[in-house]
């Protein structure tokens, strides 16, 4: 059975007293989920940043470097999730975090 998802809400963005947050909502694509090794590449690539990365999924929050975080949502093909991030580099990292759920966690060579 194939999961074929697609991206299904705009980036949010909202200035609080200075404070700045982008969000966007994504939905897991590939198949597996987002098992070890997706949530493995979407840690390695979030780490690069200095914003605070947050995942949330029906009611939890979690860190989104965090690999223990990102595993314990246990995220399946089809899981809608918000990817939440607040700091300097926040929209730089949104747009290549979400490039990632829209890849499959796949790199441009590895893709059909």
């Amino acid at each position: 059975m194939h999961c074929f998802c697609l991206l299904i809400k705009k980036t949010a963005t909202r200035n609080l007293l200075s404070n700045q947050m982008v969000s966007q909502l994504v939905v897991v694509k590939n198949e597996s989920g987002l098992h070890a090794r997706p949530a493995s590449v979407l840690v390695k690539h979030a780490t690069k940043y200095q914003s605070e990365f947050t995942i949330k999924m029906y009611g939890y929050s979690v860190n989104g470097k965090s690999i223990l975080g990102v595993m314990t949502l246990a995220a399946e093909c089809g899981a809608e999730m918000e990817l939440v991030l607040e700091g300097p580099d926040e929209q730089e990292a949104l747009r290549e975090l979400v490039a990632l759920f829209e890849n499959k966690f796949q790199s441009h060579n590895e893709q059909e």
